[in-house]
């Protein structure tokens, strides 16, 4: 991903407070995390996609959060590319992700959707998967317990005292990529687990 070029950072959850806290809505965490570290105002409405655009250590870039629901938000996000005439290559799209542990990172270059919705919406509406992702661990729920529900539940009290722990190492992960590459990225950042529960 050429540093020259335009780049665009896609955090997938879903809208409204009803989902603000919840497993699903990582990738929005990571993405306001990122805006309030550089001071990228997410003002910008347009294809029912929250945007700002300015600057991550000399990297111009997009950070965009998909206004429609999380499985709906692949046309969203290809609009917002072809806006601004991005290239699929030049987008990092940042997601929970329940098969890794909670409190793990894991970039991945491109590939498939690996079971979540959204990054399937990606898929079918550009024709393929050459794109960045930046999984973030939210683990699986306990034997018995329902997928879906899980990641549309909030946080337990203790994986909350150590979030934002992780959504800041998710923050440093973004910002390594856009600087210094997607292999540096997971260099750094893959596999290490940012914390452990006790």
């Amino acid at each position: 991903m050429p540093q020259r070029r335009l780049r665009l950072v896609v955090g997938l959850g879903n809208p409204g407070e009803t989902y603000s806290k919840t497993r699903h809505n990582a990738g929005f965490m990571v993405v306001d995390k990122v805006s309030d570290a550089f001071s990228i105002a997410l003002e910008k409405q347009k294809f029912d996609t929250r945007f700002g655009i300015g600057s991550v250590n000399g990297v111009k870039v997009v950070l965009a959060k998909p206004m429609a629901y999380m499985n709906r938000s692949g046309p969203q996000v290809q609009n917002i590319a072809g806006y601004f005439r991005i290239l699929c290559e030049d987008m990092l799209v940042v997601h929970d992700d329940i098969d890794l542990a909670f409190g793990r990172l894991k970039i991945k270059e491109k590939g498939g959707d690996g079971g979540h919705k959204g990054v399937r919406s990606i898929i079918d509406a550009f024709g393929g998967g050459n794109f960045v992702r930046l999984r973030i661990g939210v683990g699986r729920p306990g034997v018995g317990g329902n997928a879906a529900d899980y990641v549309l539940g909030k946080f337990t009290l203790e994986e909350k005292k150590v979030l934002s722990q992780i959504i800041t190492a998710a923050r440093d992960a973004v910002v390594t990529i856009l600087c210094k590459g997607t292999k540096e990225g997971m260099d750094r950042f893959n596999n290490k687990r940012i914390v452990i529960l006790s």
